[in-house]
């Protein structure tokens, strides 16, 4: 991690606030809503539930997360798909935990943006001049607000996101201000803080153990206290939490309070958190509350992109169209992602149209995740030989905590539940294909050594009468050792009509477990004749292999170390720069294959998947070089007796 984004600093603090909280910081609006929804007030329901609430922010959030994982960073990064880099050569199967809980947190993308921004919304009718708004008005509202959210999206947000900050401090300084206006209204909300209340509550109350879904909750946010540690620094998320926690706390305890003196032996039906605001401040308190809810959901969707960018150069999600709108480090955008969320965030709005109703489905999915990160956390602890018994220790209390949720979010499942589990098993799936898929193919790919091949390929370039194909021509290959080479390039160069060319290039791309990695290697295999040349990439960077590939041939010219100089005669007196063609090969599924019913199925939708994602050329970012694909069949596992008999005519007669 470098030291300017380590250090704490002013700044840093309040980039914290605005990139990091957004989503745990709103959870105020609705937590409390759903703990008391349809239930007649008592001390022990207001009391129990509150002292849960804070020991979940204790234990989950601050122990968890704050304390533990975030020591896992990888170079400065956090969030799971770093987390999992630096543990997936320990055991293969850990890159399930790491799938489960990235396509949980996409899912989670989907659900927090409109949940957030609905309860900030829907206080607007608590004023009185706003009182008769209508449900639908809500929702076209919200939906609005969503569409110019994601509409932005495009452009970057590195200018707005300087206002974050700022924004998300008077949104955490109203929290404090608001519970310390009420905490006083009922003193029994002080024995919150001695964990016996949440176990009382949890055995005695009715049904309690299952309003730990609703407690769930408040810390729903935490995922991101780690996702986003290359942007703020440990030191920073460390020294903001303790003010986030403070604030949350206090605000919390004075909707306990205010409860416990204005509603006891009633049901509430209105919007606690709206509620302990003075009449005068309700349109402000709304402003406010909307704006925190926009930049929740805008770290959400940044998170999205950045998660979806990793998955890709990990190659367990599909290429997709990525763009980077300005020059700010890590700013990217996903076009398809940003649709998808997108759809799926109006869909949550218009298929449960108030917040207590998506309260009633979100937290299921996001669950998972922290399951995930217990499991990969637990592995990054026996790699740094962590006392065996406190990584016990560590899988027995988080595992007990979460998987107690998971119980009681089960709960939710037939409320809509069902919904987010629904969304994030479909981009599980999606995935799961193609991570599978390319175990499945490895089977397929046959090396050769490449010494044997230079003799012919060396003659091949000095060959005057086989026409000339390209002055450069440039293979991309996935050999890891630089003696090998695919036998399907071999093919493509020698076989048939052979492609004749003065220098041949072979790019291979390594992703590297550093995310920021960003250098290279040039092999000579036959001076200004073979060359390879291997990028070596941290998963956080983007193989643009066009530019990459420009620079690297600068480089070797201003060294002196090739002539990319045009061999046509009359070009070459006038040192006219030779062409680059690149030969991108693409598989398609070969029908000569007996694979088993399973990995047919895979395949199937593999190459589906496949079809409808971004190209290979467009992926390496080649599209605006002299591109040509070659097709060829992939044959995993050939038809091994096929059953065809020779008939004499004699025989026949």
């Amino acid at each position: 991690m470098s030291k300017h984004v380590n250090k704490v600093t002013a700044a840093g603090l309040l980039v914290a606030l605005g990139i990091i909280y957004g989503d745990i910081g709103t959870s105020p609006l609705y937590v409390f809503d759903e703990i008391i929804h349809g239930k007649i007030i008592t001390e022990l329901l207001v009391v129990g539930s509150l002292s849960c609430i804070i020991w979940t922010l204790t234990l989950q959030t601050t122990l968890k997360y704050v304390i533990l994982t975030l020591q896992a960073d990888n170079r400065g990064e956090g969030g799971i798909f770093s987390l999992y880099t630096l543990v997936r050569r320990r055991r293969k199967w850990l890159v399930l935990p790491a799938m489960i809980g990235g396509a949980a947190l996409l899912a989670d993308g989907m659900i927090t943006p409109p949940i957030s921004v609905t309860s900030a919304i829907e206080g607007l009718r608590i004023t009185s001049t706003f009182s008769h708004i209508q449900e639908s008005t809500i929702v076209y509202i919200v939906i609005g607000i969503l569409a110019i959210l994601f509409f932005m999206q495009q452009f970057g947000t590195n200018s707005i996101g300087k206002l974050f900050g700022p924004i998300m401090f008077i949104w955490f300084l109203m929290l404090a201000v608001l519970g310390i206006f009420h905490i006083t209204d009922n003193w029994s909300v002080f024995k919150a803080l001695n964990p016996y209340y949440a176990f009382k509550f949890l055995s005695q109350y009715p049904g309690g153990f299952w309003l730990l879904g609703a407690v769930f909750l408040c810390t729903t946010g935490a995922e991101a206290l780690y996702s986003d540690l290359g942007h703020c620094g440990r030191g920073n998320i460390r020294i903001s939490w303790i003010m986030v926690k403070s604030c949350l706390l206090i605000t919390y305890m004075g909707q306990g309070s205010w409860l416990l003196k204005n509603q006891v032996g009633q049901v509430f039906t209105g919007k606690t958190f709206y509620a302990v605001m003075p009449d005068w401040f309700q349109i402000p308190g709304i402003v406010i509350a909307t704006a925190a809810a926009i930049i929740a959901s805008q770290a959400l969707i940044s998170g999205s992109f950045t998660l979806i960018s990793e998955a890709i150069r990990l190659n367990v999600w599909p290429k997709m169209k990525i763009n980077y709108p300005t020059e700010a480090r890590g700013q990217l955008f996903v076009p398809g992602i940003n649709t998808l969320l997108f759809v799926g965030c109006c869909g949550i709005v218009l298929y449960f149209k108030t917040s207590g109703a998506m309260g009633a489905a979100y937290g299921l999915a996001i669950t998972l995740c922290m399951l995930a990160t217990t499991i990969l956390v637990a592995n990054f602890m026996v790699l740094h030989r962590v006392t065996p018994v406190l990584i016990y220790l560590f899988l027995a209390v988080f595992l007990t905590i979460e998987l107690s949720f998971l119980v009681a979010n089960l709960d939710k499942f037939p409320h809509g539940g069902y919904v987010t589990l629904i969304v994030g098993g479909g981009l599980f799936s999606v995935m799961y294909i193609w991570y599978r898929a390319r175990k499945i193919k490895n089977r397929y790919v046959e090396f050769v050594r490449l010494e044997e091949y230079v003799p012919k390929l060396e003659e091949l370039s000095n060959d005057i009468s086989v026409p000339k194909y390209a002055t450069h021509l440039v293979y991309l290959t996935s050999a890891n050792n630089p003696k090998e080479i695919e036998h399907k390039i071999i093919y493509s160069i020698l076989k048939g009509k052979p492609k004749r060319a003065d220098i041949f290039w072979f790019i291979h791309v390594d992703t590297m477990d550093d995310p920021y990695t960003c250098d290279y290697t040039v092999e000579h295999i036959i001076p200004n004749d073979i060359i390879r040349v291997e990028f070596r990439l941290g998963f956080r960077m983007q193989p643009r292999i066009n530019l990459m590939f420009k620079k690297v041939v600068e480089d070797l010219v201003a060294n002196r170390e090739v002539n990319v100089t045009s061999r046509y005669e009359s070009q070459q007196r006038n040192n006219v720069v030779g062409d680059f063609r690149f030969i991108v090969l693409e598989k398609f599924l070969s029908q000569d294959n007996e694979l088993p019913f399973f990995e047919r199925i895979i395949m199937k939708l593999y190459f589906w998947l496949k079809e409808i994602s971004l190209s290979e050329e467009k992926g390496f970012g080649l599209e605006q070089s002299m591109v040509q694909v070659e097709k060829f069949p992939l044959i995993i596992a050939p038809v091994s007796s096929l059953k065809l008999k020779r008939i004499y005519k004699d025989e026949e007669e």
